[in-house]
């Protein structure tokens, strides 16, 4: 699924992440890129197979810059040592949940969801966990989803967020300022020749968890145009 030639160019844009050696291996860039946006397609045929309201999308829809902006960073390096694309509706700037595939030499993942979601849509995912809270408990803690997704992001509030009962049985999960799972998954498992049936079972364990948090969305944006 992931050709080597991304992976190549990753690791030596690492080792020399400067303007000049970029622009002199240009060419290079350019394949890689190449590579990885057709790889991208498949990763997004993948999702929409698995998850069709994401509907039809292109990669230029969903494929994330390699430059980075530093205006306001300490690190100056002008380059991502990544590659990477968000699919969900609406694409890679959409606030709905989705699917984020991350190409970096030994730091690959797979991840999906709602990151750090504006403060509307993270009131709206808490207030579906909150009226649903059995429903998702019941995906999150499902043995097969606890083994795909061993991570999260642990970012919470010290306190209930406002809006919601202090004493409500599940609150610790509305503490949470993120709900997005993440799978790392090693290079070779995107390289071999199992990639396509390694990439689509992670995305159909995901798919559960991202149809609930896309329902709260939803369900809001309704209540709004109402």
């Amino acid at each position: 699924m992931i050709e080597p030639i991304v992976f190549d160019f990753l690791t030596q844009l690492k080792a020399n992440n400067n303007r000049e050696w970029f622009n002199e291996h240009k060419a290079f860039f350019n394949e890689a890129k190449t590579s990885f946006e057709s790889s991208m397609q498949q990763f997004i045929d993948l999702v929409h197979e698995v998850d069709p309201s994401v509907g039809n999308l292109s990669t230029k829809e969903c494929v994330f810059r390699i430059y980075r902006d530093t205006r306001f960073a300490k690190d100056k390096t002008p380059y991502k040592t990544n590659m990477g694309g968000f699919v969900a509706k609406g694409g890679r700037k959409s606030t709905m949940a989705g699917y984020y595939l991350h190409v970096e030499p030994g730091a690959c993942m797979i991840a999906g969801g709602s990151y750090c979601p504006p403060s509307d849509v993270l009131k709206a995912i808490r207030r579906e966990i909150y009226n649903f809270a059995d429903e998702y408990k019941a995906i999150i803690n499902a043995d097969e989803f606890n083994t795909v997704f061993p991570q999260r992001f642990e970012d919470k509030l010290k306190m209930a967020p406002k809006g919601f009962p202090k004493d409500f049985e599940d609150i610790d999960l509305l503490k949470y300022k993120s709900f997005a799972p993440l799978h790392p998954i090693a290079d070779e498992e995107l390289t071999g020749a199992k990639a396509t049936q390694n990439v689509k079972h992670v995305l159909t364990i995901l798919e559960p968890h991202n149809t609930f948090i896309n329902r709260g969305i939803e369900a809001e944006e309704d209540e709004i145009v109402l």
